[in-house]
């Protein structure tokens, strides 16, 4: 069994299991409400699955993408750069180990990214607090494309072509890959267990590239029709429908593409 140790939140100790093979984390004990299934990346999950044992909840995780980072990375082109980018928390990271420069203003797609620029130390943050589209109208805002480039840490994979939704202002994106997430190809034998004993009570999804994964690790695993009584709680209208080929008992879309939106669409589901 994983070494846990307890965490105690508004006069209640939560058993918090260490990390083995995909995580699992608070599914016995005195805590019986609805079990969650996390598939975010690991490293975007600890505020998330905090505030969901905060909240009641009993927890497994099984992130869907893995973040890698080059050994040997492309040096950075930062000439008349005036801003930076940053369409995830990854973005921040993968920048901020290549480069210690954080005087540039740091224009971030939600709260969650904006958070992680201001813990590795950017001070001029701005957060579109939404997706792309928000962020684009943000650029479009607040940025003068005549000052200089933008430089956009990305993935090999984007979820969005920020470009062109900014290419009518003139704006000069200077987009370089940076890391790369790579889908899992397994799911944690805890996790196997628990959705063919129908255990799983909602299942939270947060890109599209995710709920591909999932979908794609299910029919592996010969799970489809294992789903029937599980909710799937969506970041978007383009994460449901990747989820749609798979049989839930409901979904749930965020009204607005954030975490505390997710979160109340999780709360909304077993209402």
């Amino acid at each position: 069994m994983p070494v846990t140790s307890s965490k105690s939140v508004a006069g209640q100790t939560l058993s918090r299991p260490s990390r083995v093979n995909g995580a699992i984390w608070n599914i016995s004990g005195e805590n019986m409400g609805p079990l969650i299934l996390n598939t975010r990346p690991e490293a975007d999950s600890q505020e998330l699955e905090t505030t969901l044992l905060q909240r009641g909840y009993r927890l497994l995780s099984a992130p869907m993408l893995r973040i890698e980072f080059p050994q040997n990375p492309d040096q950075l082109d930062l000439a008349d750069v005036q801003a930076l980018i940053f369409t995830s928390a990854n973005g921040v990271r993968a920048f901020t180990r290549q480069c210690d420069d954080r005087r540039y203003p740091a224009l971030c797609v939600g709260d969650a990214t904006a958070r992680t620029a201001q813990q590795a130390g950017f001070t001029d943050i701005r957060s579109a607090n939404g997706d792309i589209h928000d962020l684009a109208r943000l650029i479009k805002d607040q940025i003068d494309p005549t000052n200089g480039a933008l430089f956009h840490p990305a993935a090999r994979k984007v979820a969005g072509d920020l470009g062109s939704l900014l290419r009518d202002g003139n704006f000069d994106i200077r987009r370089q890959t940076m890391y790369d997430a790579v889908p899992s190809d397994c799911l944690p034998n805890e996790v196997v267990s628990a959705i063919s004993a129908h255990h799983i009570d909602a299942v939270l999804f947060f890109s599209p590239r995710t709920a591909e994964s999932f979908v794609k690790l299910i029919e592996r695993h010969k799970l489809q029709k294992d789903l029937v009584g599980t909710r799937a709680i969506c970041l978007s209208s383009a994460v449901q429908d990747r989820l749609s080929v798979l049989t839930w008992l409901k979904t749930e879309v965020a009204k607005h593409p954030t975490q505390e939106y997710l979160l109340s669409a999780l709360e909304n589901a077993f209402a």
